[in-house]
């Protein structure tokens, strides 16, 4: 009779747990990505190569990292249309330093820097000034992208001194074979779904976005949680930037151009709620993966690039009509 009982809690967590997984977002976007793997790993020869795979997964991870400092800025409750001049603006300090012969770690520390003080300004004006976050982030795009062309005096920058070689490593080489972006998108997903799930500031955070009225009469520092919000979106913009020109082998102030938008999409399609409270770390390097599978099989199977917009900009309106009727379900 124990062995009928064990046998009947045990199908029942294995049913709530399918149940649960099926009700995520981030579930179906995984299997979509991991379908469309498979499918162009069997319509072409291309697909499944090492070096195919190779820019796959390092160039996802370019807007995995990003992806994952938005999709903190969504669950908030706001929005940063800023991430693709902080990143421009990063890389052009990276450049900029690095070509006055100063040392790799000065020139990263000086763009993170750069970067960080971005994300404060969209943080006191959004947080502490009451402004909203779409008209000044909007601002901040012109505004960093602006200063990066007077740093640069609008020219490219492809010799950096020194240390040239290990920015070009650290960029675009690999350790066993894995991208360098891929490693430092890894590490900072798993940092940032730490400190989504298990730190007093991710609790906030969502707390924020889900009802920022009731977070401040239950003591939530909202401003100061809103604020850190834009300079860690800001600091995910800066890895990239300096990740970026690493591969590049060169910076100019196009650099990033239109890239929010890849990277609001990245974590919409992920699960990242635009009414704010909802987001995952996991959802958002998903999110990211689909999007650039999307992109390299447009490549491979000869259809023009011009349709990556329609593909990417169809998943978010899907994504968001099935939000809105899972909520409209668990309201009834």
């Amino acid at each position: 009779m124990s062995v009928t009982l064990e046998q009947a809690i045990d199908s029942r967590q294995h049913q709530n747990l399918l149940s649960w997984l099926t009700s995520r977002q981030v579930f179906w976007v995984f299997v979509a990505a991991v379908l469309a793997c498979v499918a162009l790993s069997l319509v072409t020869d291309t697909f499944a190569t090492e070096r195919n795979i190779f820019n796959v997964t390092r160039n996802f991870a370019f807007v995995g990292i990003i992806a994952l400092g938005m999709t903190a800025v969504i669950a908030s409750g706001g929005i940063d249309l800023s991430v693709g001049s902080t990143v421009v603006m990063s890389a052009m300090v990276t450049g900029v330093v690095m070509a006055a012969g100063m040392p790799f770690w000065v020139a990263a520390l000086a763009a993170i820097g750069a970067s960080l003080a971005i994300g404060a300004v969209n943080g006191l004006l959004i947080a502490y000034a009451g402004m909203p976050a779409f008209v000044v982030t909007l601002g901040m795009l012109s505004v960093a992208r602006s200063l990066a062309m007077v740093l640069s005096d609008n020219k490219m920058i492809w010799e950096f001194g020194p240390d040239h070689d290990l920015l070009l490593w650290l960029g675009g080489g690999a350790t066993f074979g894995i991208p360098h972006p891929l490693i430092a998108m890894v590490v900072l997903a798993l940092a940032t779904g730490f400190a989504f799930r298990w730190t007093r500031w991710g609790q906030h955070l969502f707390a924020v976005g889900g009802n920022e009225e009731a977070a401040t009469l239950t003591g939530v520092p909202v401003k100061r949680i809103k604020l850190s919000v834009y300079m860690f979106s800001a600091f995910t913009a800066g890895v990239t930037g300096i990740l970026m020109v690493g591969w590049l082998g060169g910076v100019t102030t196009n650099l990033g151009q239109a890239m929010e938008l890849t990277v609001i999409a990245a974590a919409v399609i992920g699960g990242a709620n635009l009414a704010g409270g909802i987001g995952s770390a996991f959802g958002a390097v998903v999110g990211a993966l689909l999007i650039e599978v999307i992109r390299n099989s447009l490549i491979l199977l000869g259809i023009s690039t011009f349709w990556q917009g329609t593909f990417v900009g169809c998943f978010i309106v899907i994504a968001v009509t099935f939000d809105r009727i899972r909520n409209f379900r668990s309201s009834e």
